[in-house]
C-alpha cells in the first residue's frame, strides 16, 4: 500500500474574513511575541487574498510583500497596519485577560 503526501498549505484553506481573522488572533497568541510567526501568519493571509492584490491596495511591492511577510521577514508596524486594512482588517489592542 502506497500513502500518497500532499503539501498543506494553510492559504488555500482561508476563506472567510473571519476564518482569515480567527488564523490571525490564533497566530498572535500562539506566537509568544515572535513578530515573524505573525507576519509569517499574515502572510498565509495575503496570499489567501492575493499578493498581486494586496500590492495594488497597498501600494507595496509584491516581492517587498513576500519577503516582509514571510517566516523570515520583519515587516515595519506601518506594513502591517497597511496589509490588515487592505485585507479588510483593523489592528486592534486589548487589555490581556
Amino acid at each position: 500500500m502506497t500513502i500518497k503526501l500532499h503539501d498543506y498549505d494553510v492559504a488555500d484553506h482561508l476563506r472567510t474574513s473571519k476564518e482569515m481573522a480567527a488564523y490571525l488572533e490564533a497566530a498572535i497568541e500562539e506566537s509568544d511575541g515572535d513578530a515573524a510567526f505573525i507576519a509569517a501568519a499574515l502572510g498565509d493571509i495575503a496570499r489567501a487574498q492575493g499578493m498581486s492584490s494586496l500590492a495594488r491596495k497597498t501600494g507595496l511591492g509584491r516581492e517587498s510583500l513576500y519577503k516582509a511577510l514571510s517566516k523570515d521577514g520583519s515587516p515595519k508596524f506601518v506594513t502591517i497596519v497597511k496589509v490588515a486594512k487592505a485585507l479588510g482588517m483593523r489592528v486592534h489592542i486589548k487589555p490581556a485577560a
